[in-house]
């Protein structure tokens, strides 16, 4: 089941079957959190090759858990189906990725992915909450014209994991520090594209200004005098993204503070080509047989010669060729 700040709190029922270890089940709702993660990306998740990978994502898909498919470039793509989900307790409609999104949930997959290795993000007992749940937590108010971040991560008051000199971060929680954020929320954006740049610095005073949980009546989203709900907010851009945002950041005065800026982390770029795979050769279509050759005519035998004509004087001479001449 998920915890209501959306961690893992036990692994799908049956003892997780399918993957036979809490890490398995865990992958299991990582992927329904992100929409739907590619192979190379969930084998990241599980810490494990991708041919074991695999193997895994086999028994979810033989137990009905999962689907597969190759929707695009690169790795294939995997998510849950409606039993999936609910072995792992996220209330969402089943269904495959849009194909319009591929190259975005990717990005954002890398950012979590990236968040996941920091250790000061695992021992200061960080969580990510993904934009599928916040959205679920919006309902059906489909009228609202609210922005949803990429995602949030969350900091619990009193986090340690800073840092300290001759203490290791796998170290008692007693003998870190506390980090200097502890308490905040963060509100994160992958940027691929470029939006413009009214249109960027409208939704990062939206991501600044809003007080109230996603999901809060209208009235709470914005209220004036009330601590904001994120602290700051993070991008995560592509070169061809950065410029915008920069300068959407620069217009925003005051609240300019807030904003940081960042480059995408390695991997959350969508491959541009499919891995090659080997597919039956199509036959050529047949090709009208050539003309035979005419065969070549057969020279004329040349003509014998005729046999020299012989002259006889007497039947008990021998004869003489014609062409010679009796001696003088």
């Amino acid at each position: 089941m998920i915890r209501a700040d959306g961690t893992s709190a036990s692994a799908p029922p049956n003892g997780d079957r399918p993957g036979r270890s809490p890490r398995h089940a865990a992958g299991l709702i990582f992927t329904g959190e992100m929409y739907g993660v590619q192979q190379d990306q969930l084998a990241d998740v599980l810490h494990v090759t991708e041919r074991t990978a695999s193997s895994v994502v086999a028994g979810w898909r033989s137990a009905g858990l999962a689907d597969a498919g190759r929707l695009g470039p690169g790795p294939r793509w995997i998510w849950l189906t409606k039993a999936g989900l609910i072995a792992s307790g996220l209330q969402y409609s089943p269904g495959a990725p849009g194909l319009s999104a591929l190259a975005h949930l990717r990005a954002v997959t890398a950012v979590r992915l990236a968040l996941d290795a920091l250790p000061q993000y695992t021992a200061a007992g960080a969580y990510w909450r993904s934009e599928r749940r916040l959205r679920a937590k919006i309902g059906g108010r489909l009228g609202l014209r609210e922005h949803v971040p990429d995602a949030e991560v969350h900091w619990p008051d009193g986090a340690v994991g800073e840092d300290v000199p001759g203490v290791r971060l796998d170290a008692p929680r007693g003998d870190l520090a506390p980090v200097p954020w502890a308490g905040e929320c963060w509100a994160i954006e992958a940027e691929l594209t470029a939006k413009t740049v009214a249109r960027t610095v409208a939704i990062m005073h939206e991501l600044l200004s809003r007080t109230g949980d996603y999901g809060c009546p209208p009235a709470d989203a914005t209220v004036p005098g009330r601590p904001p709900r994120h602290t700051r907010a993070i991008y995560l851009c592509s070169p061809a993204a950065r410029p915008t945002v920069s300068k959407a950041r620069d217009a925003l005065g005051n609240l300019a503070a807030r904003i940081e800026i960042r480059p995408l982390p390695t991997g959350a770029d969508l491959p541009t080509t499919s891995p090659t795979r080997s597919r039956p050769v199509r036959p050529a279509p047949p090709q009208r047989p050539a003309q035979p050759e005419q065969p070549a005519q057969p020279e004329q035998p040349a003509q014998p010669e005729q046999p020299a004509q012989v002259q006889s004087t007497r039947p008990d001479q021998p004869a003489q060729a014609a062409s010679e001449t009796a001696p003088p």
